[in-house]
């Protein structure tokens, strides 16, 4: 327990003395003129989980973005407010045309887009839907 402890306090130490002599090194740039101002550390936006793009691009929830994103498919606008019981096997296909085409990366921002839309994903596609997004977490 104690080394844990001890291994703790000497990196906090080493952390600290890295941190003197990374801005006393900045310092000397400035004064030299080789840098305008020192650099400020680079902030993590709110709604980002610490993983960047990565966590934003997979989720699901379309409170991550507000701005619509179209994947050439328009013409699934016109099921806004569909319930997803009830596609029949022609509007189906047609979403499941646009599923298959995307590219597995684009699948989590196409379902939210679809929910910024109003538009519900038939029954039928959600399993294969989250199967995909799933793997891409995984991966």
């Amino acid at each position: 327990m104690w080394y844990i402890i001890l291994s703790l306090v000497v990196l906090g130490i080493v952390a600290a003395i890295l941190g003197y002599f990374r801005n006393r090194k900045l310092q000397k740039m400035l004064e030299r003129g080789e840098i305008t101002e020192i650099p400020e550390p680079k902030e993590i936006p709110e709604e980002c989980c610490g993983q960047h793009e990565v966590c934003e691009r997979d989720s699901l929830l379309a409170a991550v973005s507000k701005s619509i994103e179209y994947y050439n498919d328009e013409e699934l606008d016109r099921f806004k407010g569909v319930e997803a019981d009830a596609y029949d096997e022609a509007a189906v296909d047609e979403f499941r045309d646009v599923l298959f085409t995307l590219q597995e990366v684009e699948v989590a921002g196409w379902l939210r887009s679809l929910q910024l839309r109003g538009i519900n994903l038939p029954d039928e596609l959600k399993d294969e839907a989250f199967l995909i997004v799933g793997e891409r977490r995984i991966h």
